[in-house]
């Protein structure tokens, strides 16, 4: 499975930016999602995941309210949706996917991973 992130971008805190996972390879709606990111000097961590056919979303306690994770598996494409983004929020994204777990929000699941893309929060 390959997997393409882009939407990456210069955004000001309060404003909005839309993150896309495109996947091709294999079938998209057998594998979980999750987007993950890293900010300069700090670990990995999890972000907003989804399952299978999009029925069941989790979220980081850092985000949750202001972004939204979803998905169109006719495109194979994942989303996340940042609203009201604040600079810390500032990472390189990355989206990821599990062929073994539906929704998963530990990098031990993941399976295959995407290129980031880099998301910078000016305030």
């Amino acid at each position: 499975v390959q997997l393409q992130a882009s939407g990456g971008g210069l955004v000001q805190a309060g404003g909005s930016l839309r993150l896309s996972c495109a996947a091709s390879g294999r079938s998209f709606s057998s594998l979980g999602v999750s987007w993950f990111r890293q900010a300069l000097g700090k670990e990995r961590e999890f972000v907003a995941g989804i399952s299978w056919k999009g029925g069941s979303t989790y979220y980081s306690d850092s985000v949750r309210g202001r972004f939204t994770i979803s998905r169109d598996n006719a495109k194979n494409t994942v989303y996340l949706q940042m609203d009201s983004p604040k600079p810390e929020d500032t990472a390189v994204y990355y989206c990821a996917a599990s062929q073994r777990y539906g929704l998963f929000y530990a990098s031990t699941y993941v399976d295959f991973w995407g290129q980031g893309t880099l998301v910078t929060v000016s305030s």
